[in-house]
Formats: C-alpha cells, sequence, structure tokens
C-alpha cells in the first residue's frame, strides 16, 4: 500500500485510482528512457537542438515533425527565406550546418521559416536563447548565442540554509525608477536588502521570454530564452551567482502549465499543426486564460519540456521551480469553478491524469540533477500526495503554496468587524494542511498586489497611507492597519506552514497595487516599481513595519521553526481573542482583541523552564508603545502544571523565548 493511503486514510477507496497514476508513471518512464535508465540522460533536447559553434561552423537543428521544408533566414544571409535549407534527418528532426566560425555571430539576428501546410511561416527556433523585441517594428527575433560559456562561475561550494523563507521577486518592477528594472540592478540594489532582511531564497517571476510585459511573465513564448526585457543571458548568471555568494537560493517560477498563443513569437503552429506541442479543439484552449494547454501524453512534448528544466538548472545554475498553475494542469476544466469539498473530486474523469504523470517525471528529474533542489506547487485544489514522495504515491514536490490562508485573511478583514474575527477558526485554518506534505505559508503574494485588488496594509489603512504616514502624524485608524499587519504576519510566518513566502516589498507594507505599463494608465510605470524609499527614508511607519519583518525573519530562522511541523497550542481564549501557542523554543503569543488588555495572564508551558521575552509588535522600534517589558519571565507551578505570568496589551504580540538553566527559584501559586 502506497503511504499517502497510510496518511490519508479516508482516500482508501480512490487505492485503485492511485494504482492506475503510478502504473501510468512507471510506464511512461519506461517508454522515455527504458531498462532503468535515468531521466537525466533523456533530457538533453537543448545540448542537441539550437545553434552551437563547433569547431570549423555552426549546427543549427530543430524539432518540426509535420513540416514539409525548414529555412534559416537572417543577417548572415540579408534575411533570404530559402538560401539555407535544412535537412531532414527523419523523425521530425531538422538539420543545417554552416561552414565557418564567422557564418554566425553573437548577436545575429534570424527566424526559422517553416513549410507545411502549402504554407510559408516565420518563427522564432524553438531551443532560441535570446529573443528580442524590434523598437520600431514592435516584432521578435531570435538572436545567436555565442558567448555562451564565457561566464565564469563562482559557486562551487554554494550551499542553502535548510529553512525556507521565500523572497518572490519581479526583476522589471524592481527599481523605484519607472522603468524596466534589469537583472544587474537587481542583483546589485536588491539582493543586499534581501540577505539584511533574512530572507533565504528568492522566487524570480518572468523569466522565461515573454511577449506582453504585463503578464508577469505568465504568457510564455519562448521556453529556453531569459527574457531580454531585464539584459543578456550573462547578466542573469551574474545575478544568480551573486545570489549564491550571498547564501541565497534561487527557484524559477516556471510555466509549463500552458503558452502563449502567438505563432510568430511562440512555438504555437511551429511545424504547421496545433498538435506539435497542444491538445487540439477546444482541450487545447484555456478558457479563462487565452492560451495553449499542453499535451502531456506525447513524448515529444515530454523531451521539449524536461529538457526545459534540465536546461535552467545546469545552464542558469537555478535551485528550483516554482511550479505555476499546477491546478490548471491536474484537471480537465482547470479546476475553473469546481469546489473541491469532496476527495471523489481528485479521482473522477476531470483529472488529467498525464499532467500527474508529466509533474512526476518533472520532479525525479529535477532532485536527480540536484538532491537539494526545492520545488513549489501552485495548487489551490489541495490534490492529497501533492507534495509526498513519488514512491509514497505522490507527485514528489517539496511543498505546495497555502493559497487558502491569504484568502482567509481577506475575508476576515473585509467582511468582519474586528470585534467578530473568529480566531479558533483563523488557527484552525493555520493547522489545515496535508499530513506529511510541507505548506508554503504567506499573507499575500503578488496575486493579492494586482490592481483591481488591494495589498493587505491598503485593506488595513485605506486612503490614511497617503496622508498620515509620517511618524509625527496620530491616525487611530494608522495605528491599528500597524498593529494588525504586523501580527497577521508573525501569525502565519510563524504558525501557517514549514515555509514562508513574501512578496517584494509587501514585507515593509508597500502601498499600492501593481499595474503594468498599458494604454489604459498611459503607459505609465507609476505603480510597477518598488517605491525603497518608503521603507528607508526613515521618516514613514514603513519602517517600523519593514523592521518587524526584518527580526522576525531572523528570529524564527535563527531557532530552526519550520523544524516542528505542526506548533503546539498552549492557549486558547476565544472570547478574549487570545492565542498562544510553541513551536520549537519558542512562545508566541497573541491578542487579537481591540481594546481589552489582559492582565496577569497565566499560559500554561509544558516544561519547567523560565523564558525570556525576545520581540514584542509593541515595542517602539515597530512603532509601538513599549508596554511589555523586556525580562526573563519565571515559571511558576500549580498541581504539577507550568505556568509563566504576562500582561498582553490589545492588537499586541509577543515571542518568548526557553532558556535553560532556571534562574529563578520555582514559585508555588
Amino acid at each position: 500500500m502506497y503511504r499517502v493511503l497510510e496518511l490519508n486514510p479516508q482516500l482508501q477507496p480512490f487505492a485503485g485510482d492511485i494504482d492506475m497514476r503510478m502504473n501510468l508513471y512507471k510506464a511512461t518512464k519506461e517508454r522515455l528512457v527504458p531498462g532503468g535508465k535515468s531521466l537525466v540522460d533523456f533530457a538533453n533536447a537543448h545540448q542537441y537542438f539550437g545553434f552551437h559553434h563547433v569547431d570549423g561552423g555552426w549546427y543549427y537543428r530543430d524539432w518540426a515533425p509535420s513540416a514539409h521544408q525548414l529555412y534559416l533566414e537572417g543577417e548572415f544571409n540579408n534575411w533570404n527565406q530559402t538560401s539555407h535549407p535544412l535537412t531532414n534527418l527523419g523523425d521530425g528532426v531538422w538539420e543545417l550546418y554552416l561552414e565557418g566560425d564567422d557564418a554566425l555571430w553573437d548577436g545575429c539576428k534570424v527566424k526559422t521559416v517553416v513549410d507545411a501546410n502549402m504554407t510559408r511561416t516565420e518563427h522564432i527556433p524553438l531551443y532560441a536563447r535570446r529573443v528580442v523585441q524590434d523598437p520600431v517594428t514592435i516584432t521578435f527575433t531570435a538572436e545567436v548565442v555565442d558567448d555562451w560559456n564565457t561566464y565564469e562561475w563562482t559557486d562551487k561550494d554554494f550551499k542553502a540554509e535548510d529553512s525556507l523563507f521565500i523572497y518572490e521577486a519581479h526583476v522589471g518592477m524592481s527599481q523605484e525608477e519607472g522603468k524596466v528594472g534589469s537583472y544587474i540592478e537587481f542583483a546589485d540594489n536588491v539582493l543586499p536588502h534581501v540577505k539584511e532582511t533574512g530572507y533565504n531564497t528568492i522566487q524570480l517571476m518572468a523569466i522565461m521570454e515573454h511577449p506582453y510585459y504585463g503578464s508577469f511573465g505568465y504568457q510564455v513564448s519562448n521556453f529556453f530564452a531569459a527574457s531580454s526585457w531585464f539584459g543578456k543571458p550573462n547578466d542573469l548568471k551574474y545575478l544568480i551567482d551573486k545570489a549564491h555568494s550571498m547564501g541565497i537560493r534561487v527557484l524559477l517560477d516556471v510555466v509549463h502549465s500552458h503558452a502563449v498563443k502567438n505563432t510568430a513569437e511562440g512555438i504555437n503552429m511551429f511545424d504547421g499543426t496545433t498538435w506539435q506541442f497542444f491538445h487540439d479543439g477546444d482541450k487545447g484552449e484555456h478558457p479563462a486564460w487565452g492560451t495553449k494547454c499542453f499535451d502531456y501524453g506525447k513524448t515529444g512534448v515530454l523531451h521539449f519540456l524536461l529538457s526545459n528544466l534540465k536546461f535552467w538548472m545546469e545552464e542558469y545554475h537555478f535551485d528550483g521551480f516554482r511550479f505555476d498553475g499546477v491546478t490548471s494542469m491536474l484537471y480537465h476544466d482547470h479546476g475553473l469553478g469546481t469546489d473541491f469539498n469532496d476527495n471523489s473530486k481528485y479521482f473522477s474523469y476531470n483529472t488529467h491524469v498525464e499532467a500527474i504523470t508529466y509533474l512526476q517525471l518533472a520532479n525525479e528529474l529535477i532532485h536527480a540533477i540536484n538532491p537539494n533542489a526545492i520545488t513549489v506547487a501552485e495548487d489551490m485544489s489541495g490534490m492529497p500526495g501533492m507534495c509526498l514522495p513519488i514512491e509514497d504515491g505522490g507527485c514528489g514536490f517539496d511543498y505546495r503554496l497555502a493559497m487558502g490562508l491569504p484568502d482567509m485573511w481577506i475575508r476576515t478583514v473585509k467582511e468582519q468587524s474586528d470585534e467578530s474575527w473568529d480566531i479558533g477558526k483563523m488557527w484552525g485554518d493555520m493547522c489545515l494542511r496535508r499530513p506529511g506534505e510541507g505548506t508554503v505559508a504567506y499573507l499575500e503574494s503578488h496575486d493579492q498586489a494586482l490592481v483591481g485588488d488591494k495589498t493587505m496594509i491598503f485593506r488595513l489603512a485605506d486612503a490614511g497611507m497617503y496622508t498620515d504616514m509620517n511618524k509625527d502624524c496620530h491616525n487611530p485608524m494608522i495605528d491599528r492597519a500597524i498593529a494588525l499587519h504586523k501580527m497577521m504576519r508573525l501569525f502565519t510566518m510563524a504558525g501557517g506552514g514549514e515555509a514562508y513566502l513574501n512578496f517584494m516589498g509587501n514585507e515593509f507594507g508597500h502601498p499600492e497595487w501593481i499595474d503594468f505599463p498599458r494604454e489604459g494608465n498611459g503607459w505609465s510605470f507609476h505603480y510597477c516599481r518598488r517605491q525603497w524609499s518608503l521603507y528607508k527614508n526613515g521618516f514613514l511607519k514603513y519602517e517600523w513595519l519593514g523592521n518587524f519583518d526584518r527580526d522576525i525573519v531572523h528570529l524564527l530562522k535563527g531557532h530552526n521553526v519550520f523544524k516542528q511541523r505542526m506548533a503546539d497550542q498552549l492557549l486558547y481564549k476565544g472570547p478574549e481573542k487570545i492565542l498562544v501557542f510553541k513551536r520549537k523554543d519558542l512562545v508566541f503569543a497573541f491578542n487579537f482583541d481591540p481594546s481589552r488588555s489582559i492582565e496577569h495572564m497565566l499560559v500554561p508551558v509544558p516544561e519547567n523552564r523560565n523564558y525570556k521575552l525576545v520581540l514584542s509588535s509593541d515595542d517602539a522600534v515597530y512603532g509601538g508603545f513599549e508596554q511589555v517589558e523586556h525580562m526573563e519571565y519565571p515559571v511558576k507551578e500549580f498541581n504539577g502544571q507550568y505556568f509563566i505570568e504576562l500582561y498582553l496589551p490589545a492588537r499586541t504580540a509577543v515571542v518568548f523565548e526557553e532558556i535553560d538553566p532556571l534562574r529563578f527559584q520555582k514559585k508555588i501559586l
């Protein structure tokens, strides 16, 4: 019996479905790599296809199984469409050899001409490693890269920390100036901030080439090209190398759930058919995103996608991936409108078992290349086993995103008065995660900050953020917003998962939504940047929020709180909105009541040890009122139970560290 059934005995009626999934995975792997060979040896398409400079000349190869003829055109032949035909080698493989080391050159613009279905079309080569847009014609072309192996990596001895504190980031909008930021600017200007705030992992969005900047990188056109919006390939390598020098791992936000429809810029219709990569008909169309859906059952598609993962890991040294749109992959209806309130929803005709097989193969490959790699699934459906090893009947991911937590916080703030917050239900949502599976908790990601929505600080503070964020201005609404923002982040970070994620700028309460330049806003960058000066100028309350986030990250990381999978609840008082829990050797106490402070509160603790206050959201450095004394709190005993006694002001969270040996004589109540 697979371990997924042991951890989730309620799935016993679906044991046959799990067997079927595992049999499909095994059969597919045997088809790809017969005789027990490794997927690492299979996923090498990028080493063969594309442009390769060899002694004395150049090879260009591509895969177009349904094409009648392929040609290469570009600056090297004055854009003659037919002077350089490729040779059909069989099995859809086409090849052209250009004699002479200078037959092509670094930056030489090229396109592939395809004759298929009595039609001639121009395309970007499937394995192009750099794609650029002409600023005048607005069209895209590929550029040959001849300096691919010139970057000198310095990260041979890189070793990441065990814990996972993720800083989700977008390179283009990472600068304060209203423009598209670069890889180098991110490396030099943002990485030091990430390091200082304690985050040990960056998750880079929009790296895979995409023709529309405003898509946030989620409509990929060229899977092997690092986005030219932000610079050249070596610039991205510099960014990752520098991150590694700071002890920061780098995850790629990989989009294998769908692809852009574009035929001139993307992979769609490359060989004259939709079914080269995608399902034909309605099955190949994503109804919500207007994109194309991969056919994960085809060997050529698996070869392309698995090679793509290996490419990003080996050529750019990425340390893993956050897989976008996993829910869309898992279900034929893409999870649109489905309420996953019954286990049968995971094992029905609607489940896309070939996509599950692909995810299993992808995770096996990634961890074979780098056993320390991290994979994160963006799945809102809660598919059982998503983050269990494949041999246990799982998909092999390390973590899933706790996508219900930001929704819970939004509902709480938007729909309930402060007096009616249900702290018990909130804690229940924090603990609602699959047994044995890693979870990334977060209060808000980029999703909650997009135009049309609101960041959490904006929901709490509203228009007062524009007028009353000076430190010498006292506004009760802003006081409430700052107090709750701190508490909510600590509550989520300490209690919600085995890892934590924050979107760039939210750590200090970046005030506004994200709106990419578009016709509707006059192509403005005003809302597509990060105003770091709000945090750093010393006059605004954003500094308090940033300081608090920095210190709780360092505190929780220093105590390895994620090593304990679930926190132990010590005290819950619903009417008073009090919750206290212990994780590792830290005790976290929260008073969410908007007005009632609690004096002489007795908190049960499991051991006969004293505790020291190590952090309070009410400290002045975080904009508080210094109502909680930093001291050692002696343990007290009553009927064999140990307690510490404390004062917990309204809208305040405090953290105690377990200390040993005892420094106070035991007191008897």
